[in-house]
């Protein structure tokens, strides 16, 4: 659910049509992507009006994104460039692709289709493929570097290869079992996967693998995998740790036995499988976590001392730089305090270096923003302050580096060599974050690196002196380059320029530029919205589709490309409305923690607020504003319909949580508490008993297989909808998950919301 707002984002898409160097002359056949990666002859467009964009064009191939390259990675060195990319006749489809910056070419590394078997992947490998929100992917979804910057490991269809840079590529496994969590060693002497729920480890060279930890008894133990909510809502995959000098693994083993039991049936179009799913609902136990530390063939095994309490979780486990250290964050099941253990690896004997507390009458937020340095000091990302800022650890003394009512959202590099820090923030606009570098000795006013106006991300070797920069536009899809460490675009790795041959020009002609603005809300808070806007005539109203997510962890107004899915809403001539709410992200912990224990009343308000605001302009009609969200916003069209009857002419809810006593611990509790300690949060939060309040229309949408958001949630307010008379629609989706999408089901889902909304007379004007 820390997650979910992924789901709203449009699917990738393909090859660059051009990678121009600062130094280089443009690409020619030798350094473009081969033709083989593309159709031999252009996709055909459906049959439409010219400009106009329709629900299957959005969702068919090539992308309308243009391309869009994902999980793009700098070697150690900063010398080769790798990313996946999807092919133009298939974008749900990705290979690994590398560029060489000396020579100036790419080349396809692996090919998923020749090297893929396309084999029935486990049930494991498709729950974290689901976690990690790529379970309608094909061909590679991920792929690691080893920290020598020599071998890239690639995980494809439950087997796992080694590619080369030169183009060769070596089987690694060949078994009916899936490999799962593969790992190199960090000098690249060992291979290391999860194979049916124990460790495996053995040399690279001589491809001898064997389990390392103990074959258990009880078929609820797992050794180096993430549990199911630190997987889900941690933003922690890993489940074991190479120590720097491959001396060491940590390693953690976990018993789900205490977990309550939950049948979860998958309804599939021909027929219903069930399941037998440890899923920790909020109040209920969590699974026994522990943590070992061993030798790489399993010997010399000692348990780190995680403390007296065991219902804690663990939230990050990294190795100090010398690898002497091994650190833990511990995490209280309130979610109130982080403990930095320090443990020594040799006897599993832990310390507490420091605590991290959360404000009062709030959460305290996990974090990946945080760097260990070879001096044994810390880059740490903390809202002690009210804001995300940075701090350096040294010497158990802290000192602040950034400051200001403003927040860090990623800690990219640090260039230790230099003093330098590099991340991304929102100190110049909260709607457009930018690269900005400090001196860790003398910090100082950020110095920002991007050029304002644009929606930027960056990642970066380990030095920082090589950047890849990611940026988009309102007027402008996502493009990459690869810059200097003072921010000097070098070369472009995808330029996607909004030429001829882009997908989206035959569209550009009809696009509309977004206008953005602020209400306010009950406290005085700004509320930031977008707004996109058909061609109107004077005098005429418009019917508004109003989007909103409204659950924490989730910014939905942002200065960037929204993709075509809005566009081809306004195509058909609706307004088109978004509204950030008290409870989103990057505006401080008191923005963010007012929806504290009160789930579904602030960010309802909130809500309110924008369509009453939609209600003054002289361009909206205002008996025609729907509003449409999915996961936690199925949640929120369900207590905005139940709040404000008339407010809204229809809405629609997708995969809701209706009972957060069916959500998970870790979730759940951080922003509603125990329910076995404040059962009356969930009794007002909950969507069920005021389930009888709706009175306009309502379209529910669920996948039936629903993991995440189980289908019980959608089956229970059925239930009480019909048990109370009240009349609603549904599309039910046999065999999809959490996420409802593909080429065809997301037209079918997009043409089901919009012939609903004809019904029930919400239209553009004639």
């Amino acid at each position: 659910m820390s997650r979910i707002s992924l789901l709203l984002a449009a699917l990738c898409a393909t090859v660059p049509a051009s990678f121009i160097s600062a130094e280089a002359a443009p690409v020619t056949e030798k350094t473009a992507p081969r033709a083989a990666d593309t159709p031999a002859s252009p996709a055909p467009r459906p049959n439409i009006a010219a400009g106009a964009l329709d629900f299957q064009r959005v969702f068919a191939s090539p992308s309308l994104d243009g391309p869009q390259p994902r999980e793009v990675k700098i070697s150690p060195d900063g010398r080769y460039l790798t990313l996946l990319r999807n092919r133009t006749e298939d974008r749900q489809r990705y290979d690994l692709w590398g560029y060489d910056r000396e020579s100036g070419e790419w080349r396809m590394l692996v090919d998923s289709l020749k090297l893929g078997s396309s084999r029935p992947l486990s049930e494991a490998e498709k729950m974290q493929r689901e976690r990690k929100r790529v379970g309608d992917l094909k061909g590679i979804v991920a792929y690691d570097w080893s920290d020598d910057g020599r071998s890239i490991i690639v995980p494809l269809d439950g087997d796992l290869y080694l590619a080369g840079l030169d183009g060769s590529v070596r089987r690694l496994t060949d078994s009916p079992e899936d490999e799962l969590n593969s790992a190199l060693s960090p000098g690249g002497k060992y291979l290391s996967f999860v194979r049916e729920q124990r460790l495996w480890v053995g040399s690279l060279e001589q491809g001898a693998q064997k389990p390392i930890t103990p074959e258990e008894s009880a078929k609820t133990v797992h050794w180096g995998e993430a549990e199911f909510v630190a997987q889900e809502e941690m933003d922690r995959m890993a489940g074991y740790w190479w120590s720097p000098d491959e001396s060491r693994i940590a390693v953690e083993r976990y018993d789900e036995a205490p977990v309550k039991v939950v049948t979860r049936a998958a309804i599939g179009a021909e027929g219903t499988r069930t399941y037998e799913q440890r899923y920790p609902a909020a109040g209920t136990p969590n699974v026994l976590v522990s943590l070992f530390v061993m030798k790489p063939d399993g010997s010399g095994k000692v348990q780190v001392d995680l403390g007296a309490d065991s219902d804690i979780y663990v939230a990050r486990v990294n190795w100090a730089r010398d690898g002497k250290t091994l650190y833990v964050q511990r995490q209280d099941r309130a979610q109130t305090k982080i403990d930095m253990l320090a443990v020594d690896p040799a006897t599993g004997r832990s310390s507490v270096l420091f605590t991290e507390k959360a404000s009062p009458e709030a959460w305290i937020n996990l974090s990946g923003n945080y760097r260990f340095l070879k001096d044994g000091s810390l880059i740490w990302w903390s809202e002690r302050d009210g804001f995300g800022h940075l701090y350096h650890f040294a010497d158990g003394k802290w000192q602040q580096l950034t400051s200001g009512r403003w927040t860090v959202t990623k800690l990219v590099s640090v260039d230790e060599a230099r003093g330098r820090v590099l991340f991304t923030g929102t100190k110049d606009d909260v709607l457009s974050p930018q690269l900005y570098a400090i001196d860790l000795a003398r910090p100082g006013t950020p110095q920002r690196l991007t050029e304002e106006g644009w929606f930027n991300a960056a990642v970066a070797n380990k030095d920082g002196r090589t950047l890849v920069v990611t940026r988009s536009s309102p007027t402008q899809p996502s493009q990459s380059y690869v810059a200097d460490a003072e921010g000097k675009r070098l070369a472009w790795v995808e330029e996607n320029r909004l030429d001829g041959a882009h997908p989206y020009a035959p569209y550009l002609a009809s696009h509309r530029t977004p206008t953005y603005g602020t209400i306010k809300a009950e406290d005085g808070s700004d509320l930031h919205w977008l707004m996109i806007t058909p061609k109107m005539e004077p005098g005429k109203r418009y019917p508004v589709f109003f989007e909103h997510y409204g659950g924490p962890h989730s910014q939905q107004v942002a200065r960037q490309w929204l993709g075509a899915l809005p566009q081809a809403i306004v195509d058909k001539g609706y307004i088109y409305f978004r509204l950030d709410n008290r409870g989103s992200p990057n505006r401080g912990v008191k923005f963010e923690s007012q929806i504290r224990h009160k789930l579904g009343t602030v960010e309802v308000a909130d809500q309110r607020a924008g369509a009453e605001y939609l209600k003054t302009l002289d361009f909206v009609d205002p008996k025609k504003i729907a509003t449409y969200g999915w996961s936690y916003g199925g949640y929120m069209t369900l207590k905005m319909l139940q709040a404000d009857h008339g407010l809204y002419a229809a809405g629609i809810s997708g995969a809701p949580v209706t009972k957060w006593e069916l959500y998970d611990t870790h979730y759940t509790e951080r922003y509603m508490g125990d329910p076995r300690k404040q059962p009356e949060t969930y009794t007002a939060s909950d969507a069920i008993d005021n389930a009888a309040k709706i009175s306009d229309p309502l379209l529910l949408i669920h996948g039936m297989s629903d993991d995440n958001v189980v289908f019980e949630n959608s089956t229970v307010l059925i239930s009480k909808l019909q048990a109370q008379a009240v009349p609603f629609e549904m599309m039910l989706y046999p065999g999809y998950t959490h996420a409802v999408k593909g080429p065809m089901i997301s037209k079918h889902v997009w043409e089901t919301i919009f012939a609903f909304l004809t019904r029930h007379g919400v239209t553009p004007p004639e």
